[in-house]
Formats: C-alpha cells, sequence, structure tokens
C-alpha cells in the first residue's frame, strides 16, 4: 500500500485548502472526494522521498560549492 497526499478544492472564497494523507494500492484510482467529509479534493504531486543506498556520489564540476548542504548526495 502506498500513501497519498491529497488536498481538499475549496468551494467558497476565502475558504482554505485540507491538506490530509490516504493509503491505497497503486492500483486504485486517485480519489475524487473526502472519503469522510465528501469534499472534492486532488492528489498532490510531489517528489517523495526515495531510498538511497550506500553508494557514493559526487557533484558535477559545474556544481557550487557548499550548496545544500551537508548529506544532501551531491556535495561531499
Amino acid at each position: 500500500m502506498t500513501t497519498y497526499v491529497y488536498e481538499t478544492i475549496p468551494q467558497k472564497k476565502g475558504e482554505k485548502p485540507k491538506v490530509f494523507e490516504y493509503r491505497q494500492s497503486m492500483t486504485e484510482k486517485a480519489l475524487t472526494h473526502h472519503p469522510e467529509t465528501g469534499e472534492p479534493v486532488h492528489r498532490i504531486i510531489s517528489g517523495g522521498y526515495g531510498l538511497m543506498g550506500k553508494k557514493e556520489f559526487s557533484a558535477p564540476a559545474s556544481a557550487p560549492s557548499g550548496g545544500c548542504g551537508h548529506g544532501c548526495g551531491c556535495h561531499h
């Protein structure tokens, strides 16, 4: 099962979207309505976390020094 992030679609002026997580199979269609309230929703597409092994990475020659900080994977 995968955890997806959804956001409600405001229906009234000034209403703020609400963000929630929902676990579902990758083969299931994206939700169109909040499972508890029935509010219309859409899935948030994000970069995710991914998994990184112990492989060494090196920054490309054009990468600035310092940059992202220690442990980002592009600077050592």
